[in-house]
């Protein structure tokens, strides 16, 4: 059961940069959409970055907020308040009777 355990610890890990990632990409396509509009390219293209980059920042604000307010999402992705991973239980053994074996 520990590779289970590590493989949840990992997608926790992973879940604040994805929210990053979907963020950006969904701010861009917003400002793609009024980019479409205007005659300049390069002003299209400045507002579709402006656009991701608000969005991604605004997203991870909301998100690490609510970190800092919900202890138990933090112990069940393992992450700290700053949403960085919580390797300390990585490294400590096993609690007795979860591996099943007795030392």
């Amino acid at each position: 059961m520990r590779w289970f355990r590590v493989l949840f610890r990992i997608f926790g890990w992973l879940l604040t940069p994805f929210l990053a990632w979907a963020a950006s990409f969904f701010g861009a396509v917003g400002g793609a959409l009024i980019a479409i509009r205007m005659e300049d390219p390069v002003r299209g293209l400045v507002v579709t970055a402006i656009c991701g980059a608000v969005t991604c920042f605004a997203v991870l604000l909301v998100w690490l907020h609510y970190l800092r307010r919900s202890p138990e999402v933090r112990e069940a992705l393992a992450v700290t308040v700053d949403g960085t991973p919580d390797t300390l239980e990585m490294v400590a053994p096993d609690a007795p009777g979860e591996s099943g074996r007795q030392p």
